[in-house]
């Protein structure tokens, strides 16, 4: 793999785990700003719960060591989730600026998954 590889899977998997870790962090606690949201999208508030620790396990999948199709599975849920939330939000009409968070997560998790070292291959 080369520096300029690594430096990018780097980069972007340690934002991504931050962006969602940050987001699992928010979705647990049931933050009111996030409860309004998933109302708004027409979610029920438990989904906050599953969504956020998937999360918060999803990102301590991808940033241990081994584990290739454990960290598959997870890069293909983070994938679904984040696609997810940005056709949600297009169902109900919401403004552009709604589709910032999920669009660069979604980037994020293909950067990762794209760039990522032969040993956390499957």
């Amino acid at each position: 793999m080369s520096k300029r590889n690594k430096i990018i899977y780097w980069i972007a998997t340690l934002w991504l785990a931050l962006g969602m870790t940050s987001t699992g962090i928010v979705q647990v606690l049931k933050i009111k700003e996030e409860a309004d949201m998933m109302t708004h999208l027409g979610y029920p508030l438990y989904f906050l719960t599953i969504l956020g620790v998937w999360k918060i396990l999803g990102v301590i999948a991808i940033l241990i060591p081994k584990f290739p199709l454990l960290k598959e599975w997870t890069y293909a849920g983070f994938f679904f989730a984040m696609s997810g939330a940005i056709f949600s939000h297009f169902a109900v009409g919401d403004s552009g600026i709604e589709y910032f968070g999920p669009s660069l997560l979604l980037v994020l998790t293909i950067l990762s998954w794209y760039f990522r070292p032969a040993e956390r291959k499957f």
